[in-house]
């Protein structure tokens, strides 16, 4: 399975996050490692839904700073402190972030231009700590939903478990 890259794109929602959820529990099977697992989990979501961007910002100073970590997608914003952007904003609350039009967003940080929505889903380790955000950018307004929200944090729910 590991060697299958899902195109879910035409498929609705709720039933396309099953199938990836499925695929990535069964390619992440006997993993532990945070890192490998953010890369593929940022692969899959990326091909999967065909987004502009796909990755996590991983927290680098509990509390101050975001610094990029595994990624899809073009040249990514090196570092973002903590309340500034979206990601800063979904870092700071610990609150999942739904941005319909990037260009409405107070303080949005433009790493690609073509970006037109997003979602920041924060990332929690074990123990609740924050240990990164999950960044998704579409090319399309209003791509991202409650759906989205609730699929993507329950998939980042990989991260909270004990392995």
């Amino acid at each position: 399975m590991a060697e299958v890259t899902l195109d879910l794109r035409g498929t609705p929602k709720a039933e396309a996050y099953g199938e990836l959820k499925r695929h990535v529990e069964a390619v992440l099977e006997g993993i532990d490692d945070e890192i490998a697992a953010m890369s593929t989990m940022s692969c899959l979501l990326h091909h999967a839904f065909g987004h502009l961007w796909t990755g996590f910002y991983r927290v680098v100073q509990p509390g101050k700073l975001l610094r990029v970590g595994p990624y899809q997608g073009t040249l990514g914003c090196l570092e973002i402190k903590f309340g500034k952007g979206v990601c800063g904003a979904a870092a700071a609350t610990r609150e999942t972030v739904v941005v319909p039009d990037v260009h409405a967003f107070p303080g949005h940080i433009t790493c690609d231009g073509r970006s037109q929505s997003e979602i920041v889903v924060p990332v929690f380790g074990p123990t609740r700590e924050l240990i990164a955000v999950l960044d998704i950018d579409s090319e399309h307004k209003a791509t991202f939903d409650e759906v989205d929200r609730r699929e993507l944090e329950a998939l980042m729910g990989w991260f909270s478990r004990k392995r």
